[in-house]
């Protein structure tokens, strides 16, 4: 297994590193990003958990590729905002369409350039989707017709079942956003984009829990991993 630091956005005020892990084997590629939204902390945690835990050789990429970005808007993360624009509105909504941000338009060139079969997306949001279908806390979120689906069934399936609190389990929500990561991964590279949603409500370890849990999951759905 090998690690290699890049640099995403280099030489501009949007900089931030990203890290490619590569496994002894050929195999799939996924690209994993946390931090679109700067004030989304137990997304960046589980990213930096991530990267701690293959370093440690306690998550093994065997075959593929794996591409981490654990901060992608350090400027908003420093302010503790979401983001003004909001970056995940800022991806082009077809192929014929530019990126309409300076760190969107790299990510998405990093994206393009790799073809990734996954595209991870990690989120966090209000509420419980269980209780009311209207909020997206404790969602995957993936395209409509997106062959992500089966996956995200058998993972949500798994995770539900060690949660006692069914109030907090996690659903699937079938939807479009334009102008957001999934939505350019699945409808411009083709990829099985997913966004994962874990709720505010709920202590930030028990969120970033959550969230590496799920990832460490769709390794293993990608064949990355085998842990």
């Amino acid at each position: 297994m090998q690690i290699t630091k890049r640099r995403l956005a280099p030489s501009s005020k949007y900089e931030t590193p990203y890290y490619i892990i590569r496994g002894s084997g050929s195999g799939r590629t996924v690209v994993v990003t946390a931090g679109v939204h700067g004030n989304e902390v137990a997304s960046i945690a589980a990213a930096k958990k991530l990267l701690r835990l293959i370093r440690q050789h306690d998550v093994y990429i065997r075959s593929g590729k794996l591409i981490l970005v654990p901060i992608v808007n350090q400027i908003a993360y420093k302010r503790h905002i979401r983001g003004k624009p909001d970056l995940n509105r800022t991806f082009p909504r077809h192929s014929r369409e530019s990126a309409r941000h300076p760190l969107s338009a790299s990510l998405f060139r990093l994206a393009k350039r790799n073809r990734p079969d996954w595209y991870i997306d990690l989120h966090e949001a209000n509420g419980f989707s269980k209780r009311n279908p209207r909020v997206l806390g404790q969602t995957l979120i993936a395209n409509p017709r997106s062959k992500a689906v089966p996956a995200m069934k058998r993972v949500t399936a798994k995770l539900n079942g060690r949660i006692t609190n069914r109030s907090r389990h996690f659903t699937i929500k079938l939807r479009s956003l334009p102008g957001s990561g999934r939505n350019a991964a699945y409808g411009i590279l083709k990829s099985k984009a997913i966004t994962v949603e874990t709720s505010w409500e709920m202590p930030r370890s028990t969120r970033v829990g959550y969230q590496v849990d799920i990832v460490r999951r769709l390794l293993r759905e990608a064949k990355l991993t085998s842990d």
